[in-house]
């Protein structure tokens, strides 16, 4: 029998994930940017207006547009084409520059302590391909950092009780045209392969099933917050669940 390699988060989006990104949250838009808005308030510190932001991995915008809504100049980054594109329909007059690049490749986009704020949302440092890239992405936002300068990020803790049985079947959601369910087949003790079937209905009503699947970091907190801290950040925040929120600070 064969066997069978999922595709990189890259992959995964471009091939699938990226059409249907905003719908899958089931919130509009400025919902979305909303829950950014609270997350900065509560972890990213004071703001700085005029300073510089870094979103890693932008998306479609939810966190830059609440970056930019909130005073900084914006540096936006992300792999996907699609997404990058849904947000230049958005950035209007806002100071915030678009960057289709890679965030491990964050030292040659930003000089040395030039960044006020860095942020990486929305379950972005799972999708990087193992826990040594995470190390020197954190180490790459302490150098970018200034004095003071602060780290947020949020990611889904895929680390804690692993799901048995059919509870690895989650119904992520569904309309008229569209149904999502992901599946979880927990592989190693870092990492998860996430399969995701979308169902499309067509104006005839026939249904069409579109799948790919990829592989996720699996980072304890409690592992992040030593990185964070090898890094020569010191922890600000930390906010533990299904969904881990974390900020550091560089330190003076």
């Amino acid at each position: 029998m064969g066997s069978y390699t999922p595709g990189s988060a890259q992959e995964h989006y471009e091939n699938l994930l990226a059409d249907h990104y905003e719908w899958m949250f089931a919130s509009p838009f400025e919902a979305k940017v909303a829950e950014q808005k609270a997350i900065l308030d509560e972890f990213g510190g004071p703001d700085v207006s005029g300073g510089l932001a870094v979103d890693l991995g932008c998306g479609s915008g939810f966190q830059c547009i609440a970056l930019s809504d909130r005073g900084y100049k914006v540096i936006a980054i992300d792999t996907s084409e699609k997404l990058l594109r849904n947000l230049a329909t958005r950035i209007g007059s806002r100071n915030i520059v678009a960057k289709h690049a890679d965030l491990r490749d964050l030292d040659s986009l930003v000089g040395p302590a030039s960044v006020e704020i860095a942020v990486c949302m929305g379950d972005t440092l799972t999708h990087l391909p193992s826990r040594s890239e995470v190390s020197k992405l954190f180490q790459s936002v302490a150098r970018a950092l200034k004095p003071g300068g602060r780290f947020v990020a949020t990611y889904r803790d895929l680390a804690r009780a692993e799901l048995l049985g059919l509870e690895r079947f989650i119904p992520i959601r569904s309309d008229d045209r569209r149904v999502m369910i992901c599946f979880l087949e927990y592989e190693t003790a870092e990492t998860v392969v996430v399969h995701d079937l979308i169902n499309l209905r067509d104006d005839n009503g026939n249904w069409t099933l579109h799948k790919s699947s990829y592989t996720k970091l699996r980072l304890p907190a409690q592992w992040v917050t030593a990185e964070l801290l090898a890094a020569r950040l010191s922890i600000s925040g930390l906010s533990e669940g299904q969904m881990v929120t974390i900020a550091a600070t560089r330190k003076a």
